[in-house]
C-alpha cells in the first residue's frame, strides 16, 4: 500500500464583533468549491504563523495579526495527500475583503449561514474546538487531532 503525501499547511480562524467567521470558497484543487477558513501550503522554511497571515492576505485582501495556534489537524483534502493544518486565531488589521489567489469567494458567515454551506472535511468540528460560534479567549493548549 502506498502512503499518501503529507502537506504542511497553515490557516486562520478570524471572527468579527458580530460573531461571524471569515470563510473562503476554494477556487482550485484540493477541495475546489468547498468553503473553508483562509489557508494553504507552507513554503519551505516559512514560519507557520507567517504562512497563515500570508495566506489570509492572498485569499481575502485582509492584513491580519496572527495570534495563538488553536488546532493542528490532519485532513484528507485529496486522494493524493493529507494536509497537516496548523490553524491560528487572527484579527483583521486593515484591507478590503475580496476573494483572491485560489479563493473564488470570501465572506463573513453567521452560524445559521454556515449550516447551509458545503465545507471542507471536519471544518464544523474544528471551528467548534476553536470556540466558534461562541467567541472568547482561548483556553489551554491548541487542540491536536
Amino acid at each position: 500500500m502506498v502512503s499518501k503525501r503529507r502537506v504542511l499547511a497553515a490557516s486562520a480562524v478570524i471572527t468579527d464583533a458580530a460573531h461571524r467567521v471569515l470563510l473562503i470558497k476554494r477556487g482550485h484543487p484540493p477541495a475546489e468549491g468547498l468553503w473553508s477558513v483562509p489557508g494553504g501550503s507552507v513554503e519551505p522554511g516559512e514560519d507557520l504563523a507567517v504562512a497563515a497571515g500570508r495566506e489570509v492576505l492572498e485569499e481575502t485582501g485582509l492584513h491580519v495579526e496572527v495570534g495563538e495556534q488553536v488546532w493542528v489537524a490532519v485532513v484528507p483534502l485529496s486522494a493524493e495527500a493529507d494536509y497537516e493544518i496548523h490553524a491560528f486565531r487572527a484579527w483583521v488589521l486593515s484591507g478590503s475583503l475580496t476573494a483572491g489567489d485560489d479563493a473564488s469567494d470570501a465572506r463573513w458567515v453567521t452560524p445559521e449561514q454556515f449550516a447551509g454551506l458545503e465545507t471542507t472535511p471536519r471544518l464544523a468540528e474544528l471551528l467548534a474546538q476553536a470556540g466558534w460560534p461562541q467567541t472568547g479567549p482561548s483556553q489551554g493548549e491548541p487542540l491536536v487531532i
